[in-house]
């Protein structure tokens, strides 16, 4: 059996209120696989996502265990959580704004990163490496994007260059947080597609966070449906989506059906 990149163990977050936003979850994530965290807003899901970064908020009380490799996350200080993220986990956000800089160029952005945590030996090195990283994020035409600002990308090109920059390092495990939602149909396919590739590819083990049962389906992996800051149901893709064996997910997938 493939060794854990990320373990999560008895994960508990409550907030001032108080307010327990996530309560008792546990997973691993091997090599290679995907889980996906299913669940309405307000279900705990992001939360789990956030707490896995490091990233909580300042209010939050945090309880379990969460470990990257041999790392354990939670007692790890806000300085070696900021290199672990990005080198050892990248993260892709709703928004790919939040992760690109309006004023840059795409290229120097991410030969900043690839400097940053001293993947490349020099700045000739990172930029060299920049077309590279960006075909690897699906993006046709590397060269152009590169010497682009990120408003006179498409919505597409803009999250395929934040898939870059969280790729960037090679890291273990990609967090992507409802990373479809603002595309179109076709875009949104691409860019699920192109997760498994670097799943497939580089044994990049990803997270993702979504309520779309479609994007749930088109991931495949492990799936763990969330309510109330619960784990109501895990298991294959496949069996949870077609014979669901809690009320709550047969519920989310008979609304998924009459939407269509």
């Amino acid at each position: 059996m493939s060794r854990a990149v990320l373990a999560v163990e008895g994960l508990t977050v409550d907030y001032p209120g108080p307010v327990r936003a996530v309560d008792g979850v546990s997973f691993t994530l091997a090599a290679g696989e995907a889980l996906v965290l299913l669940g309405e807003s307000g279900s705990g899901k992001t939360t789990v996502a956030r707490t896995v970064l490091g990233l909580p908020g300042r209010t939050a009380r945090v309880g379990g265990g969460v470990r990257l490799g041999a790392t354990d996350l939670r007692a790890a200080s806000e300085r070696e959580l900021t290199r672990i993220r990005g080198r050892r986990v990248g993260y892709v956000a709703q928004d790919p704004t939040g992760a690109l800089d309006p004023l840059r160029r795409i290229g120097p952005q991410l030969t900043e990163v690839l400097r940053r945590h001293r993947i490349a030996r020099d700045r000739r090195a990172a930029r060299a490496a920049v077309p590279g990283l960006l075909a690897a994020a699906g993006i046709s035409d590397p060269e152009r994007v590169a010497r682009s600002h990120p408003h006179h990308l498409s919505g597409g090109q803009r999250q395929r260059a934040a898939i870059a920059l969280a790729i960037a390092c090679g890291p273990e495990l990609l967090i992507a947080d409802e990373p479809t939602t603002a595309l179109d149909v076709l875009v949104q396919a691409r860019i699920l597609d192109l997760f498994g590739q670097l799943r497939t590819e580089r044994g990049t083990a990803l997270l993702l966070v979504t309520h779309d049962l479609a994007a749930a389906r088109r991931v495949g992996g492990r799936i763990a449906v969330m309510r109330a800051g619960r784990v109501v149901e895990s298991g294959p893709a496949a069996r949870v989506l077609s014979a669901p064996g809690h009320a709550f997910t047969a519920g989310l997938v008979a609304a998924h059906r009459e939407a269509r």
